[in-house]
């Protein structure tokens, strides 16, 4: 009874250092798609239906320690590309997601997508898992203000002579010694920890617009209810986003969220070893149909597509292993329909310690790598630098398929491709291309 309860704790802490660490999405996924036009409201009600409804399917029905939410560069493409680029209106473009989720659906349904699991090489899928690893780990500096915007470098970092940086770092060692200890809920202590260390910036150095509150400020915080917005319940464009100069939108929806939900699924369980016997991830298929109906789902509600969130692999390292992590952080978003100005209390320097120490912990898969066999170890390299480098699962995972097949053609080597991986390398090509 005592460890049974145990566990139930271990997974519900989990559940809230996974919602911890995605819940960025509930403001962020609406200020992007701000850009098409979208009340900022609406999307905000929607996100958090679809990262509900999602994250409790995957608990429920997939039984993993997934959170499934709006996903990050797929929203983007829906606003920038879809709608500023290509011309489509949100209503059309939410039509192309709610048919990129029943194309989602049917290669759920044949199984396709297993299949094409089962033909991505070991190496490739080590690569992915430290490749995330690395992505989140530079989110979380970015979220934190530690690594900045150089116009001469691209890239470099803070100086650590102003107090933001400085508390983020403190926080950062506080939460690392934690785990070093095996606190149980270290993660969600250090967010804490960090969160009060924040609080006298403003106060003493005036300087709270720095930490990058969720809903703005402190200094903003203008109190905590707010009714949520079902205006874009229901409004996609579904006949209309049929047109056959949108058929390359729907194409890319579906290729996106397909091989990002992959690589996540994949990472994810070579990171933590929840696999089943045959050494794919452990309810594959099911997850896979819980993404597909999440995409759907988004379309109709009024988000851009729903996927498979890395930033659940704070749940799992903190000890999460069943649906009921899942389920938590479901459960978790569902207030913030009415509450969503509460999420200003806790800093973005704060919560990105998750995601860099979860970082930490990702990269080890690539210890698994063969790095002596170079037609193995040059594909898992670009496939592991260039998802950070490029800020795109899907593009650094396509990178990594394509230069794996011509580099085993132009070895001599082309017998040991599978055929399937040839068909996916030519839909990377087709997916880069764009």
């Amino acid at each position: 009874m005592d460890q049974s309860n145990n566990n139930l704790k271990t997974e519900i802490l989990a559940g809230i250092s996974t919602f911890l660490a995605s819940f960025y999405i509930i403001v962020v996924n609406p200020a992007i798609l701000a850009a098409a036009d979208m009340p900022f409201s609406g999307v905000l009600t929607a996100t958090v239906l679809v990262s509900a409804f999602g994250s409790i399917m995957m608990g429920l029905y997939a039984k993993n320690p997934i959170v499934v939410a709006p996903g990050m560069g797929i929203n983007a493409f829906f606003a920038y590309t879809a709608v500023k680029g290509y011309g489509l209106s949100y209503e059309e473009a939410l039509g192309a997601v709610f048919w990129s989720g029943v194309i989602f659906l049917l290669l759920s349904a044949f199984k396709t997508r297993e299949k094409i699991i089962a033909a991505i090489p070991s190496a490739i899928r080590h690569s992915v898992a430290a490749g995330i690893g690395l992505f989140i780990c530079f989110i979380g500096f970015q979220n934190a203000h530690f690594i900045i915007d150089n116009p001469e470098t691209l890239v470099s970092v803070a100086s650590l002579q102003n107090p933001v940086s400085l508390t983020f770092l403190l926080g950062l060692f506080v939460t690392g010694a934690l785990v070093i200890r095996k606190v149980s809920g270290a993660i969600i202590y250090g967010i804490l920890f960090t969160t009060l260390l924040a609080w006298p910036i403003g106060r003493w150095w005036g300087d709270a617009s720095a930490i990058n509150f969720g809903l703005g400020t402190l200094v903003n915080y203008n109190g905590a209810f707010s009714l949520p917005d079902f205006s874009l319940v229901g409004k996609a464009d579904i006949l209309g986003s049929l047109k056959f100069s949108y058929l390359s939108v729907i194409f890319v929806f579906t290729f996106t969220i397909l091989f990002d939900g992959i690589s996540t699924f994949v990472g994810l369980s070579e990171a933590s070893g929840l696999k089943d016997p045959d050494g794919t991830p452990r309810n594959m298929r099911q997850s896979l149909l819980t993404d597909a109906f999440a995409t759907l789902f988004a379309g109709l509600v009024g988000s851009s597509s729903g996927t498979a969130f890395i930033e659940s692999a704070v749940g799992i390292e903190a000890g999460g292993r069943t649906g009921k992590t899942a389920i938590t952080a479901g459960l978790l978003f569902l207030p913030f329909m009415f509450l969503s100005p509460l999420l200003s209390i806790i800093p973005s320097i704060a919560s990105s310690i998750a995601l860099v120490l979860v970082g930490s912990f990702m990269i080890i898969p690539a210890a698994m790598i063969d790095w002596k066999k170079y037609e193995e170890a040059i594909p898992a390299f670009l496939t592991m630098v260039l998802i950070p480098f490029t800020y795109s699962l899907s593009t650094g995972i396509s990178f990594g398929f394509v230069s794996w097949t011509i580099l085993k053609i132009l070895s001599g080597k082309a017998k040991e491709i599978n055929p399937i991986l040839i068909i996916i390398s030519l839909l990377s090509l087709i997916f880069l291309w764009q």
